[in-house]
């Protein structure tokens, strides 16, 4: 019986650290690639740029973003997101080996979903403010959410589900 409870907690564990990496993986990702906003496969836009692809020279030309408040607190909420689910990671990784049973995995738990609601909230900046970006109206009906966009949405319940998760072991341990 206690073989399998041994198992079972190695398991676990070895999720979380899987989760963990596939979930800042998804965070850098989200945060660093060029397509939050999609016009076909000649135009897209970012956190930080707006690219036009150049027919002549096979090319990408990128300007900066336009100097929004909203946008700069979306790439702040980005940001720390990223770095707040890093801490988590390797936190997670110094509780693995020191397992002390005392207050284990809660800091990297909050570390998570506090990672997870800063998504949360720079996504739904992003979505509500995202016609300031274009600078014609019409151009919203052409173009599309890039696979960034949709990206950060999956790391939202991701995040929150492995803090959750992460105060489920503490339980267990």
């Amino acid at each position: 019986m206690a073989f399998t409870g041994v198992f079972t907690m190695a398991f676990m564990l070895m999720l979380a650290t899987l989760l963990h990496l596939v979930a800042l993986a998804m965070l850098f990702i989200a945060t660093m690639e060029k397509s939050w906003w999609m016009w076909g496969e000649v135009e897209n836009t970012d956190l930080w740029h707006k690219c036009m692809y150049d027919n002549t020279t096979d090319t990408w030309l990128c300007t900066s973003a336009t100097e929004n408040e909203w946008l700069h607190s979306v790439q702040a909420f980005m940001v720390v997101a990223v770095i707040l689910s890093t801490i988590s990671l390797l936190v997670f990784l110094c509780e693995l080996f020191t397992m002390s049973n005392k207050g284990l995995f809660c800091f990297t738990g909050l570390c998570q979903i506090f990672a997870g609601l800063a998504v949360f909230a720079a996504v739904l900046i992003y979505s509500f403010q995202r016609k300031e970006i274009l600078q014609d109206p019409r151009e919203l009906s052409l173009g599309r959410f890039g696979y960034c966009f949709v990206l950060a949405w999956v790391c939202v319940p991701l995040l929150l589900s492995l803090g959750v998760f992460h105060v489920h072991l503490r339980k267990r341990a």
